[in-house]
């Protein structure tokens, strides 16, 4: 599986973005796709997955202001990112694992297959 990750850009805070991330692969709709994300000298950190049955969990860095959805038809899933904030700035990778996880399990599981990142830049 390929995944490409776009839609990255420079954006007022307060502004909105929504991030794209299209897989190569026949079986996309049994993947359970997430976003994560890197900031520059921070390690990286879970923000949104959403398993095959649609159910979802966020990073409560994100609650209320992301939201991710997917696209089965169209092998891509979505970040939504409204209320940006500077501390939101990084380089956001999406990530994907076939299979039917718990979704207390989605944060923390490793990813078998993850794009090339994207960068988001939030300015003040």
């Amino acid at each position: 599986v390929q995944l490409q990750a776009s839609g990255g850009g420079l954006v007022q805070a307060g502004g909105s973005l929504r991030l794209s991330c299209t897989a190569s692969g026949r079986t996309f709709s049994t993947y359970t796709m997430v976003w994560f994300r890197q900031a520059l000298g921070k390690e990286r950190g879970f923000v949104a997955g959403i398993r095959w049955s649609a159910s979802v969990v966020y990073a409560n860095s994100v609650k209320g202001r992301f939201t991710i959805s997917r696209d089965n038809a169209k092998d891509t899933v979505y970040l939504h990112m409204n209320s940006l904030k500077p501390e939101d700035t990084a380089v956001y990778y999406c990530a994907a694992r076939p299979g039917y996880p718990a979704l207390s399990a989605v944060a923390t599981m490793n990813y078998d297959y993850w794009g090339q990142g994207t960068l988001v830049t939030v300015s003040s």
